[in-house]
């Protein structure tokens, strides 16, 4: 006869958190940041098609750390939901609030109900009319979503590329200052010394190694003529990191 073993609900969970809380650690930091002219999005990533942040919406867009196949069903998940609610009600119906709430609601099904969680981390962004109805949601593998002020970190580095933006983000940073700030941190939480650029050195800023993207703040853009997001990359992000103007 097989003997059952009884492990608590409580030691359940917390194995389920451990387990997926390993499994984000080793994913490569996420930066999203609301800026003076929109919100920046900088992550970690030296693959060229597999992207970690992504364009939902409008004025939405995505972050993620973790398992790709995870987190990008996810994502897919979250356009079908955004464009089957702009085409049922109206575009402006789609919010960064309500993708957030859905996206919750399926994280919490799934580490309460099934044998192993997701091993993922997100950030779901919205750009307003004003830096101060920006929203930044944070959603963590248990369903847990909190409404973020300024900037918010993901991934195994989290801790080091905070201390690297406390000293060199304010709300009034532009967005290519941005993507530079959060170069320097995420560069130099990998070499061990957060938030020195000068120490870090060209490699820092290497673009090749580095996937950005804007929420722009543009007139047209809310008053919904065209969408928000743009990616950044080839030269035009070679002249962001080395200090020229944004086009």
């Amino acid at each position: 006869m097989t003997q059952q073993f009884y492990v608590s609900p409580e030691q359940l969970m917390k194995d389920r958190a451990d387990f997926a809380r390993k499994g984000i650690a080793r994913g490569r930091s996420v930066v999203v940041m609301s800026c003076r002219d929109g919100i920046a999005l900088v992550a970690q990533n030296p693959s060229p098609s597999l992207h970690k942040l992504g364009e939902i919406y409008d004025r939405i867009a995505f972050a993620a750390v973790g398992k790709y196949n995870e987190f990008e069903s996810l994502r897919q998940a979250g356009v079908r939901y955004a464009d089957v609610r702009g085409y049922s009600y109206a575009r402006e119906d789609v919010t960064a609030r309500g993708l957030a709430s859905v996206y919750a609601q399926s994280l919490g099904a799934v580490f309460t109900a099934e044998s192993k969680p997701f091993e993922v981390e997100l950030v779901v962004a919205e750009v307003g009319r004003s830096q101060e109805t920006d929203h930044l949601y944070r959603l963590t593998f248990d369903g847990s979503i909190a409404d973020e002020a300024g900037f918010v970190v993901m991934g195994g580095a989290a801790d080091a590329v905070v201390g690297g933006l406390r000293d060199t983000w304010s709300a009034d940073v532009g967005l290519a200052d941005g993507v530079r700030a959060a170069a320097r941190a995420l560069a130099g939480a990998a070499t061990g010394a957060a938030g020195d650029g000068d120490r870090s050195g060209t490699p820092a800023l290497d673009p090749s190694v580095l996937e950005v993207a804007f929420l722009e703040r543009d007139p047209d853009t809310l008053r919904g003529s065209h969408r928000a997001f743009r990616r950044i990359g080839g030269p035009e992000l070679e002249i962001v990191l080395q200090g020229g103007q944004e086009n």
